[in-house]
């Protein structure tokens, strides 16, 4: 894969790319929303469609007098978008405008280890490219299912992704794919692909909470993501609920995650199951010899009491630290999201009923509180408009 660079030259290039990236545009309406004079704004326009970063489209509709030019991005551009959960890995490829133009996915355990973890990820996007979707790339974003030091781009003492501490997947990747990379937490990307492609496209202050192997909270402040000084904002999954409870990945007793992540909560299952509480689940363990979340959501479709039960319990305790969170932060929507998050409305109205009743109600009033409609793609759209975000920059 070739190396290709495209940088803006200052400041007002970067923002117009940033602009251009959410549709094509005319002259006339660029220039109602940015501080340039119509002379500047043409000299810069006309300078990234030199450097090939953009390109002409036409014509506008008429305002009232000469139709205006349109400007879009350079179709050629590619960025690509990496998802690394626990157990699966979920590549794309956009184009500039950070359209999905090619999706893949497959099984991969995190504890593989980051060489052959990242090897396959590289490989899933090679298919791409042989498929014809590009020939270069201009930058690839990363996310991963635990801490990330952002400045660096290592992942720091994740709990569930044994091998991978100070890691260097942003080197790794950029040297591989011959492009600017960048890595981030998994949740958070997951949040930015809400704000680009999803139900928060119109909030600027709002949670993304992910249930899946681990639990974790995004959070973007006025249209950011708020990572806290060493990146590790959000890491609502140890939050303790319980100081008698089950020890979590973490080393410590009690955590959110080891009450109601998927391993905990297959867990539990398997407990539900042994005791004779869900017919369906001990018929489950005894064909597949364990069970998983997609176990308990299927069980609970027949209307097995011991697997709503589960889930009522892990939407509980999911609640009440989420209330908290409400409380505090006063945000406009919180997103429910993540593999576990598939157990779909049982669990967001036993998550909703807690927050709506434990939080201040000033904080509730008019606080939607929804499952992601994204399902797969938020990740990998969320790291593409990472890397676009740096790509479309001055620095």
């Amino acid at each position: 894969m070739k190396r290709t660079t495209i940088r803006p030259e200052n400041v007002h290039q970067a923002a117009l790319l940033r602009l251009l990236r959410d549709g094509g545009h005319s002259r006339a309406e660029l220039g109602d929303v940015v501080d340039l004079s119509r002379s500047k704004l043409n000299v810069e326009l006309d300078r990234l469609i030199e450097l090939g970063l953009a390109e002409p489209d036409g014509l506008a509709a008429s305002r009232g007098g000469r139709r205006s030019g349109r400007v879009r991005l350079a179709r050629n551009i590619r960025f690509a978008g990496i998802d690394i959960g626990a157990t699966s890995i979920d590549v794309a490829v956009t184009d500039g405008e950070l359209k999905v133009l090619g999706h893949l996915s497959e099984p991969c355990d995190i504890k593989e280890g980051p060489a052959f973890v990242l090897d396959r990820a590289v490989e899933l996007l090679g298919k791409l490219s042989r498929d014809g979707l590009f020939t270069e790339l201009s930058g690839a974003g990363i996310g991963v299912p635990g801490p990330v030091s952002f400045a660096e781009g290592v992942p720091v003492v994740p709990p569930i992704m044994p091998g991978w501490d100070r890691y260097p997947v942003r080197e790794t990747v950029g040297q591989a794919l011959g492009c600017p990379a960048v890595v981030d937490n998994d949740v958070n990307i997951m949040a930015l692909g809400e704000l680009h492609a999803g139900l928060a496209r119109h909030v600027g202050d709002f949670l993304l909470v992910k249930i899946g192997t681990g639990i974790g909270c995004g959070i973007v402040v006025d249209g950011k993501i708020y990572r806290g000084v060493s990146g590790s904002a959000g890491d609502i999954g140890h939050i303790r609920v319980d100081d008698l409870g089950p020890v979590c990945s973490c080393g410590n007793s009690g955590c959110l995650e080891a009450y109601f992540g998927g391993a905990a909560l297959a867990r539990e299952a398997v407990v539900v199951a042994r005791s004779g509480g869900s017919p369906y689940l001990a018929e489950r363990l005894a064909v597949a010899g364990t069970l998983t979340a997609e176990d308990v959501a299927a069980a609970a479709a027949q209307g097995d009491a011991g697997a709503i039960g589960l889930i009522r319990d892990g939407g509980r305790r999911v609640g009440q630290v989420l209330a908290s969170l409400v409380s505090f932060f006063n945000p406009g929507l919180v997103i429910i999201a993540g593999g576990v998050a598939k157990l779909g409305h049982l669990l967001l109205a036993e998550i909703r009923s807690v927050v709506y009743r434990r939080s201040l109600p000033l904080a509730t009033g008019n606080l939607p509180i929804v499952l992601s409609e994204l399902s797969d793609t938020a990740g990998v759209i969320g790291a593409t408009r990472l890397i676009s975000d740096h790509v479309y920059s001055a620095n």
